[in-house]
């Protein structure tokens, strides 16, 4: 399969074939890089989630009586194909997001490891069987499909967000319809043309495209849903909970953070520089698990505060190899963030570095963002306590350990956490008492594996997991067992 031609409108894929949207509407893909248009993108509606509802609800029971194994097999050779077509999709995310292709390529790589680790899980799906109090009766857990699974992904990394749905969800035996997200719809494709290769069977996995309110409410909304799995916003995710929760539906949400990355006073502080970059720049801070805000011990808060200006100015900021980032995914989102940053500065913070969009030559059109500190801000300014996904993060100065814990606490959020110290005291003690389902010790507040979960606490989600054996949990049912016998019937 050849992925480097893109056609002149995305297709949706329902049930694994190319189709218009049922109103014939598009809307156009701008690259966050020039500002161009790419393509044009089927605008889907609600009757083209009825027609991948509807045909995803028929072909599921198939779908779930195929063995696990067998599942596990088509999902490797996704992964497989993945791994053929690497160079491919990876330059389609470089062109939707901005990034740069070798960012891209490390990202193509995730969704490969995420489809390897999943499809292995085929010749495992571990289950249970334990004791009873009655005789002769013998009691098993066993996993079971939910039925049709809703996904609807975000857009700064859109392979392995794919990934990280879609191979768990058709691995435990349901259908799957993806939402992609309105601003990465080539590597969603491109996903959709490598899973009917592999052999999906026609309806058990389908792709729509199109914006929230006209495509993914109506998937939320649709009573043949049993599953949704969100990650964007914490207002669209409160909506799923609501309308999704009014008829039972099972609900995993991935909201977001404004993460903290504390530095103490005995901290490696050259590491700890390198790690904050990493933590609040990479990506173009488009990152859940960005740091966005860094606390820093008063013993160390200048020199820190100085090697930090240090390095942000000699950042690149572009889509090639050399750049350490690029642009942000729109034209809103900018302009949003931008506004945040204004306000904050109006209010009385100071910004250190950055603050602005970047036109000179080379970026001109594109939707880059300098990279931004901010200093002097109240731990309960909307800048402490918003998510801004893009290339910012506020200082602020902590007296001690506890100081610190209680400013890093003191969020709705609570995703991921990291600590720079040379004492183990500090860190074990940080990892008991931080609130976040991640807690990092002398690294960034960002960064995942496919075998090891991913979620927070509070606002940052509702309490499952992504990626590990843990996002079976997220897509199967357990169905307990009692099994009788009488040794005198032998």
């Amino acid at each position: 399969m050849d992925l480097r031609g893109i056609p002149t409108v995305i297709p949706n894929q329902i049930g694994g074939l190319a189709a218009p949207a049922a109103a014939g509407g598009t809307f156009a893909k701008v690259a966050p890089a020039t500002g161009a248009v790419i393509c044009q993108v089927a605008r889907s509606t609600r009757v083209d989630i009825e027609q991948a509802v509807a045909r995803a609800r028929d072909a599921q029971p198939a779908w779930a009586a195929t063995t696990v194994v067998r599942r596990g097999e088509i999902l490797r050779k996704i992964a497989i194909l993945l791994q053929e077509h690497r160079a491919e999709i990876a330059a389609l995310v470089a062109l939707e997001t901005g990034k740069s292709l070798k960012d891209a390529l490390g990202e193509t790589d995730a969704a490969i490891e995420m489809g390897f680790f999943v499809a292995g899980e085929g010749r495992r799906f571990y289950g249970r069987t334990t004791t009873s109090a009655t005789p002769n009766k013998t009691a098993l857990v066993m996993r079971q499909p939910l039925g049709v699974a809703g996904l609807i992904i975000a857009a700064n990394t859109p392979i392995a967000n794919v990934a990280w749905k879609a191979f768990p969800a058709l691995l435990c035996g349901n259908a799957a319809v993806l939402k992609a997200s309105e601003d990465t719809p080539l590597s969603a494709w491109a996903f959709g043309e490598l899973a009917r290769e592999a052999g999906v069977p026609e309806g058990v996995y389908s792709t729509v495209h199109g914006f929230g309110e006209e495509a993914g409410a109506p998937l939320v909304e649709h009573p043949d849903v049993a599953v949704v799995s969100f990650t964007g916003s914490c207002g669209v995710g409160r909506w799923i909970a609501e309308t999704a929760g009014k008829r039972l539906a099972k609900i995993c949400l991935e909201l977001g953070g404004k993460n903290p990355l504390i530095v103490c006073d005995d901290a490696d502080l050259a590491n700890a520089v390198t790690w904050t970059i990493g933590s609040a720049f990479s990506n173009a801070g488009q990152r859940c698990a960005a740091g966005s805000r860094i606390l820093v011990f008063d013993a160390v808060y200048d020199q820190f505060k100085a090697l930090l200006l240090e390095a942000v100015g000699a950042l690149k900021v572009g889509s090639t190899d050399t750049d350490d980032y690029g642009p942000v995914i729109n034209e809103e989102q900018m302009t949003n963030m931008l506004a945040s940053v204004a306000r904050a500065q109006a209010a009385g913070a100071t910004v250190l570095a950055g603050g602005a969009r970047l036109t000179d030559a080379g970026r001109a059109g594109g939707f880059y963002v300098a990279p931004t500190i901010i200093e002097g801000a109240g731990a309960a300014a909307e800048i402490s306590q918003s998510e801004l996904f893009g290339p910012i993060t506020c200082l602020y100065r902590v007296r001690d350990f506890e100081d610190a814990i209680r400013l890093a606490n003191d969020s709705s959020f609570g995703l991921t956490a990291s600590i720079h110290t040379q004492n183990i005291h500090r860190a074990m003690t940080f990892i008991g008492r931080i609130e976040a389902g991640v807690a990092v010790v002398n690294g960034g507040t960002y960064g995942s594996e496919p075998h090891m979960p991913f979620g927070g606490l509070k606002q940052s989600g509702n309490g499952w997991r992504e990626a590990g054996t843990e996002a079976l949990d997220v897509y199967s049912d357990c169905k307990t067992i009692y099994i009788n016998h009488n040794p005198g019937r032998v």
